[in-house]
């Protein structure tokens, strides 16, 4: 590994540039793994890791809205490598999340490692060289935390200078994108008029804006997914004291009760993390045991089969009990979804479903019509149940007062590595060789052919329904160094997935995805509208951890170096040699009417009559040589 370092080169002639031997781009879950991993598994440091960002964190650091906070277990969600036994909630902040990521960054010393406020803006793969050429955009900051739109319309408004300080081109090995799929928020509808003239705020829940003044004012919240259910009940409360809030929902979503840990909400803060970091076998049963708990439900409810449609009946119907019991009686309809449960991401839920209760709160399928300076138009029409009747008359078209609107309308989840501009072999561009094949795809969710030296964490066809995204990292981060380490020593010049493995991959993710409760017909952010799902992964996590541990390796192209050939020759001489041995072995033993319990004394009466006097010989000959004897 000592040869590959972090160098300058050429000087100050204008060709200059720093090589860097590995350039993770995200400095999120994903690649703070990659950063911890290259340390801890390949004892490797000399990388960097660039975000546009000001802080770390990824989509924890980005996303600040009221109750912002993590909807599966704590206990599941941190690394396998360096769980943390000390959340303050079963469910925590995003704010706590952030500190958790960094004090990982802190622990494995990967700190000044990361670069922010840097945004990459293309990659491009050098072939005499084989590497990657990467131009870097410095920002100043805070900036990057801009969408790419927002950033384009600030520019228009500032001059380029008021967001971009420099550039520069370096180069890399090896090169890893870590960017995440809910990176570009949702634009608004175009085809809904009058947003230029609104006099209030506008602005999207994964861009939040802190300095703006809820209190006594109307809020309309457009959206009902992951994000909407944690900030409708917060806006009436403490600190923000709104007027009124109207969420406008499209369809509704299947809702799941959170997990209420034992001892409730305030004994689990109180008592757990002295309990876990005193025993911290008793945090890794209950890890285990909410993975199988996750795993159980892709077994149960995903499939296709009569029985996971008979088990997706049985949880709906607990699930809409749940609903009828806790929300007014006026919300049953609009909240009863006409799908299965999974075909949409599944929305766990602590308050949500109760805020309903509250008279300022209200919740419509009216669709969002226009905009005006003080108000918003709704209907007519309704956009959820649909029905052939006649538009009854509460559907109808009305104007409610809007001081704030707030998206939460998600993101724009089929531009992966977007607005990255990654160029392979021949110059061809990844996002056109996506579009060329169908849609976003890479084999495993991490590599494309063409691509050589490149890795996704949290690539297409990753996501889960079902399970944690940082084990899907982790699996997909494992896999990786297994090619990483052998570039690095300097075994191999170059690796890539062949193009008919990658492409029969694809073909068989999305066959298998259209036998999945996600292709059940309803409308859900996985897929395009060509149908086209580049999103979630069609089985489960564990054929995920075994499909990352266990590599086909004729499914990959790799361009070996001398001392890599070397390597593999002897390894397959050593190979041949036992398998020779096993052969002699096994008739000798025969031969003399040994057994399986004979196995232990003869493999030590071969040892010492046949191995070790070859190996003593060979010893006395390096003497021979070395001392001249």
């Amino acid at each position: 590994m000592a040869s590959e370092t972090i160098r300058k080169l050429h000087g100050y002639a204008p060709d200059r540039y720093v090589y860097y031997p590995v350039v993770a781009v995200g400095a999120g879950v994903s690649g703070i793994a990659m950063g911890c991993q290259l340390k801890t598994q390949l004892n490797f440091d000399q990388f960097r890791i660039f975000d546009r960002n000001s802080g770390i964190g990824g989509t924890w650091w980005i996303n600040r809205y009221p109750g912002v906070a993590c909807d599966i277990p704590a206990t599941f969600y941190s690394f396998s490598f360096s769980p943390n036994y000390k959340w303050t909630t079963f469910h925590p902040s995003g704010l706590e999340i952030v500190k958790y990521l960094e004090d990982i960054c802190a622990k494995y010393q990967i700190v000044d490692k990361i670069n922010l406020n840097t945004d990459i803006s293309e990659a491009r793969w050098l072939e005499d060289e084989e590497q990657w050429e990467i131009t870097l955009i410095y920002m100043r900051p805070g900036l990057g935390e801009f969408s790419q739109a927002d950033r384009e319309k600030y520019i228009q408004e500032h001059g380029r200078d008021s967001v971009y300080i420099g550039s520069e081109k370096i180069r890399a090995k090896v090169l890893v994108s870590a960017v995440g799929g809910l990176v570009e928020p949702r634009a608004w509808p175009k085809n809904i008029p009058g947003r230029e003239t609104f006099k209030g705020e506008i602005f999207h829940s994964g861009r939040w804006k802190a300095d703006v003044d809820f209190q006594d004012k109307n809020v309309v919240v457009v959206g009902t997914g992951s994000s909407s259910v944690q900030i409708v009940p917060k806006l009436t409360q403490a600190p923000y004291h709104a007027k009124s809030v109207t969420q406008i929902m499209r369809s509704p979503p299947w809702v799941l009760p959170r997990l209420v840990p034992p001892g409730g909400d305030e004994g689990w803060g109180k008592w757990s993390p002295t309990l876990f970091s005193t025993f911290p076998v008793l945090a890794m049963m209950m890890r285990l045991g909410i993975f199988l708990l996750g795993e159980s439900d892709w077994f149960r409810l995903f499939g296709s089969s009569e029985f996971c449609a008979r088990e997706r009946k049985k949880t709906e119907a607990k699930l809409l009990e749940h609903m009828k019991r806790v929300v007014p009686k006026k919300y049953h309809e609009i909240l009863t979804p006409n799908y299965g449960v999974g075909c949409k991401r599944r929305v766990l839920d602590a308050f949500w479903f109760e805020s309903f209760n509250d008279e300022r709160i209200e919740l419509t399928t009216q669709p969002l019509t226009s905009i005006r300076p003080h108000s918003v138009i709704l209907g007519p029409g309704r956009m959820y149940p649909e029905s052939e009747k006649p538009i009854p008359p509460s559907s109808g078209e009305r104007e409610i007062p809007a001081d704030v609107i707030v998206l939460a309308n998600g993101f724009d989840v089929g531009e992966w590595l977007h607005p990255m501009h990654v160029v392979g072999r021949g110059g061809k561009a990844l996002h056109d060789v996506w579009r060329e094949r169908g849609g976003a795809q890479a084999y495993l969710g991490t590599v494309m052919d063409g691509f050589p030296n490149m890795f996704m964490i949290f690539g297409p066809n990753t996501a889960t329904g079902h399970s944690s995204i940082i084990l899907a990292s982790e699996n997909m981060v494992n896999l990786s160094l297994k090619f990483i380490g052998p570039l690095l020593r300097g075994e191999m010049a170059r690796v890539e997935v062949k193009r008919e493995a990658e492409m029969a991959w694809t073909k068989e993710v999305q066959e298998q995805l259209k036998k999945t409760v996600f292709n059940a017909g309803c409308r859900n952010w996985y897929q395009t509208e060509n149908g086209w799902n580049s999103a979630t992964y069609p089985y489960s996590q564990f054929h995920f951890a075994y499909r990352c541990m266990f590599v086909k390796w004729k499914d990959w192209d790799i361009k070996y170096t001398r001392k890599g050939n070397i390597k593999n020759w002897v390894r397959q001489m050593i190979r041949a040699v036992l398998l020779v041995l096993a052969i002699v072995g096994g008739f000798q033993a025969r031969r003399h009417g040994y057994g399986l319990l004979d196995a232990p004394r003869l493999i030590q009466h071969v040892f010492w009559k046949t191995a070790m006097p070859g190996l003593t010989r060979g010893l006395e000959r390096a003497h021979n040589r070395l001392y001249g004897a």
